[in-house]
């Protein structure tokens, strides 16, 4: 036998067979809209880093946080849908327009650390929501209390911090929001499933969890990758 000789089926490996037709044509949609959302938001913050608009970062944020809201209060439907993808769209490029004093942060210490994050983020990305999408059913969604329990003492750790000034505190917070948010691409992504299974196809809204959990993990490394450097640099002087 030709132990070198080995047929791969590709068409098994891919195969969702716990997931229904309509909620995998459903799912095409939330990943295409989420790929514009990258475009848009690489966009905004080349923009943001290219055109110095640090003074513009509280209007931006809020006005990603006003299009986020009108986004979750328009009604998904026929008529609404091209409205709510401009909100989408705008949401975005704001989004990653608020990027851009992060990103100019690092590339101060090391522009390096902008392209490791990123990759970094796209892996862990891909890798948790693979496993969502090859699991069981309802598998991960009983990490939603844990989750969001875990988001309650984060933000307790940041208040007391405030006090503490703690270095040790910010970094083990750190750490943990990054675990945390690897957490949600898997909660995440199982709750798309289950809600498109029972008839909720808001795949911008969807689109929106999805994109968020992203963005959080890229600042999440982006913050740990400029800190790790700053402290390298330290040692060496």
């Amino acid at each position: 036998m030709d132990v070198f000789n080995r047929n791969i089926n590709f068409d098994a490996l891919f195969k969702f067979s716990h997931i229904s037709a309509s909620t995998q044509q459903h799912l095409k949609k939330v990943y295409a809209s989420f790929a514009l959302c990258m475009f848009l938001a690489a966009a905004g913050a080349y923009i943001n880093v290219v055109a110095q608009l640090v003074q513009f970062g509280l209007l931006t944020g809020l006005g990603a946080l006003g299009l986020m809201i009108w986004l979750m209060a328009t009604p998904h439907s026929q008529e609404t849908e091209k409205r709510r993808l401009g909100m989408l769209t705008g949401f975005a490029f704001l989004t990653g327009v608020n990027l851009g004093p992060l990103l100019e942060m690092c590339i101060t210490i090391n522009p390096s650390i902008i392209p490791t994050a990123f990759m970094g983020t796209a892996v862990i990305f891909s890798c948790f929501s693979l496993s969502a999408l090859f699991a069981k059913r309802r598998a991960y969604l009983y990490l939603g209390g844990v989750l969001f329990s875990g988001l309650f003492l984060m933000l307790l750790f940041s208040l007391v911090n405030i006090f503490l000034g703690s270095s040790w505190l910010f970094t083990a917070n750190l750490y943990i929001g990054l675990m945390i948010m690897c957490g949600f691409v898997l909660f995440d992504t199982q709750l798309i499933i289950e809600k498109a299974e029972n008839g909720d196809k808001d795949y911008i809204w969807h689109c929106v969890d999805l994109f968020l959990d992203f963005v959080n993990i890229f600042r999440e490394l982006m913050v740990i990758l400029s800190m790790n450097e700053s402290n390298k640099k330290k040692k060496e002087k």
